[in-house]
């Protein structure tokens, strides 16, 4: 007969062994559902800092009128004609003008620029010269409007002979000659329409008695010329020294007819940044 201990451990065992096959399939589905652990990778703002690389910035285009419209009211700031009363509008039509004479060689080497704003008082100081090389004003002084242009402000301009009124836009200063007025500086108009007769009705820069603050003190305004933009005497022969022979000069008005074919701003963009060296 077995020993009673042999039996009861077989028993053990076999129970054991049931008990092994009942629980295995649990365990295995419990170890397959669990994710394994992934490896360690690295932060995204590693990769981005390493790996990643961002595209460079695309360069910035300006255009030549930027450029322009900078060096003019850089040129405008030097001068300090604001403070003179020349406005900003007025000077960036008379330098457009003055670069496209440039352009079309009808100017000399002396770099002067007279402009005369017939649009303020004739009690005020609007004609300017202004060395555009050197960034200077050389004079600021009163000049006179024709008669019948108007009384203290010009109001009516005209090309036509004998009208006796003034003239607008642009102008080339030819050679000196001594005439009734004394000392005088020929004009040339070069805008068709508006001051081409210039010559012909002998529109000159002349000195005038009747240009003076004491005038203005007895009188409220200036006097008034044939058309002519005259000059305060003691200034005038070093004013017609100054500009003569082949400068530019424009005179200003408030009139919205007028136009100009020297008022093109793309060739004064392309004159002043090929070759023109005042700015």
């Amino acid at each position: 007969m077995e020993n009673k201990s042999v039996v009861r451990r077989q028993r053990l065992k076999l129970k054991s062994r049931r008990m092994v096959r009942r629980v295995l399939p649990f365990v295995a589905a419990l170890f397959m559902a669990t994710p394994m652990a992934a490896p360690v990778t690295r932060s995204k703002a590693a990769v981005v800092g390493s790996s990643l690389r961002l595209p460079a910035p695309a360069p910035v285009v300006v255009s030549k009128a930027t450029v322009f419209d900078q060096k003019v009211h850089d040129l405008y700031r030097d001068l300090q004609v604001e403070q003179q009363g020349l406005t900003f509008e007025v000077f960036e039509k008379a330098m457009t003008g003055y670069l496209n004479l440039e352009e079309t060689d009808k100017l000399s080497e002396k770099k002067l620029l007279t402009v005369v704003d017939f649009s303020l008082p004739s009690t005020e100081k609007r004609l300017w010269v202004l060395d555009l090389e050197a960034k200077q004003v050389k004079f600021h002084t009163l000049v006179a409007h024709g008669r019948n242009s108007g009384e203290n402000m010009a109001t009516t301009f005209s090309n036509e002979n004998e009208s006796n009124k003034s003239s607008l836009g642009f102008y080339v200063t030819e050679g000196e000659y001594v005439g009734k007025h004394g000392r005088s500086l020929k004009l040339a108009g070069v805008d068709e329409g508006y001051n081409t007769n210039a010559l012909m009705r002998s529109v000159v820069m002349h000195g005038a008695d009747y240009v003076s603050d004491e005038f203005i003190r007895q009188n409220g305004r200036l006097g008034r010329s044939l058309g002519c933009p005259a000059l305060p005497m003691d200034q005038k022969d070093a004013i017609i020294e100054a500009i003569g022979g082949q400068t530019a000069m424009f005179i200003n008005g408030p009139d919205t007819r007028y136009s100009s074919k020297y008022l093109n701003q793309d060739v004064a963009v392309n004159t002043l940044l090929s070759d023109s060296p005042m700015i």
